[in-house]
């Protein structure tokens, strides 16, 4: 128990210690916006205020991710697109943004409040151990420049007092430690959390550009199969029409020879069964009921042309949209693998963190891999996108190729 409530001192000590080194940093960007917003309003500097509130964002962004691991909360980065070519008045609504005036108020509190409670905090332990060795080192100081706090030790009776200064900062910092940690990660977490509108506001934006991709892709796969069924059952369907019709004019002009078109229109019919099964099966393929994700995937490694490995174990079942989506993404990989990369192996890896599902495809090819619109890696993204998922490409020029894509799997 002890040992536990030692290592939470330890952490939030260092933690208030690490905030008393970023606060420095905060004060002397404070202190030189303060000195130069003035100037660059009067000299009509005001154009190139954006970059310096870049720099304001990007320290904000950083204190985001630390104070979010330390309070084991999500503190995202706030985005701020500033497109190229943009007009003043884009820079000047950039530059004055509400997010601009959080992250301006946070690091006001961070570099004079906070900046001073961390100091008295972070050196309470130090001044503890302070107090204590200068029983011993006080002798060795000048006469005139006696050593020791809270009062100057020139003697051995004062120097016998000071284990029990010692205990009492060694006390004040036991008990104050983790208030002021609590107390300052909780205001800067306050100050950099994202405003609740301002969320729904970016998952309102983000559940249209997943409506849009899931329509994208409902409408690619409507017109995939429209063509399979035109180009492929629909042909051969013609064709045992066709067989039979032969068939029909040979059975009443000459009976004998009416075998034939019946083989041939019953080996049309096989054809065209067997399309019919393909547009099924590329619809939800029944593999994925059978054997699961798991057995789905080792099945498409094995019809692929280049040798293949699959590492998805521990995966579990996911739900049937999200099985069908990574089973394609993987197949659509696979085929441009087979197709354009030149490799002599790939590699598919699958694993769950938490709630998402990541699938990772890696061959040893070319490289050079670009996404191009109506492309097979341009309806991987549309069918991640409709899931609110990402994808992420990297394929430098001679290899390897990546494909790295991450699709929610809550159930």
């Amino acid at each position: 128990m002890k040992d536990g409530r030692m290592r939470r001192w330890l952490r939030d000590w260092r933690y208030v210690a690490v905030e008393f080194a970023a606060s420095v940093v905060s004060l002397v960007l404070f202190c030189v916006g303060m000195l130069l917003l003035p100037l660059m309003i009067i000299t009509g500097g005001v154009l190139i205020l954006p970059q310096a509130v870049r720099v304001l964002h990007a320290w904000s962004d950083l204190n985001r991710r630390r104070i979010g691991a330390f309070r084991g909360v999500d503190l995202p980065p706030i985005s701020r697109p500033l497109p190229p070519g943009a007009t003043i008045d884009d820079r000047l609504r950039f530059a004055f943004s509400r997010s601009t005036g959080r992250d301006a108020l946070w690091l006001a509190v961070h570099a004079l409040p906070v900046f001073s409670v961390s100091l008295l905090a972070a050196v309470l332990p130090v001044a503890a151990v302070n107090a204590l060795a200068a029983t011993y080192y006080w002798q060795f100081a000048p006469a005139d420049d006696p050593v020791g706090s809270p009062y100057p030790v020139t003697s051995w009776e004062l120097a016998a007092t000071m284990p029990l200064v010692a205990v009492a900062y060694a006390l004040i910092s036991w008990w104050l430690m983790p208030a002021v940690a609590r107390l300052v990660s909780w205001t800067s977490a306050r100050l950099l959390a994202t405003p609740e509108k301002s969320r729904l506001a970016a998952r309102v934006d983000a559940l249209t550009l997943s409506r849009a991709a899931a329509l994208d892709a409902h409408g690619a796969e409507l017109r995939r199969i429209e063509r399979d069924l035109h180009d492929g059952a629909q042909n051969r369907l013609v064709n045992v029409v066709m067989m039979l019709g032969i068939a029909e004019r040979a059975l009443e002009t000459d009976p004998s020879g009416v075998l034939e078109p019946l083989r041939r229109a019953q080996d049309a019919a096989t054809d065209a069964l067997a399309g019919l099964r393909r547009t099924v099966h590329d619809i939800y393929p029944p593999i994925l009921d059978e054997l699961g994700l798991e057995g789905a995937l080792a099945s498409l490694a094995g019809r692929s042309a280049v040798p293949c490995t699959i590492e998805a174990a521990d995966v579990g079942r996911v739900p049937a949209a999200v099985e069908s989506a990574s089973y394609f993404v993987v197949a659509e990989a696979l085929t441009n693998v087979n197709k354009y990369s030149g490799a002599a192996h790939a590699t598919v890896q699958v694993s769950r963190e938490s709630e998402r599902l990541i699938i990772t495809v890696e061959d040893d090819g070319a490289g050079g891999a670009v996404e191009r619109p109506g492309g097979g890696l341009a309806g991987i993204r549309r069918r991640v996108e409709a899931f609110e998922g990402t994808t992420e490409l990297t394929s430098p020029v001679g290899g390897p190729t990546t494909l790295r894509a991450e699709l929610p799997c809550g159930s």
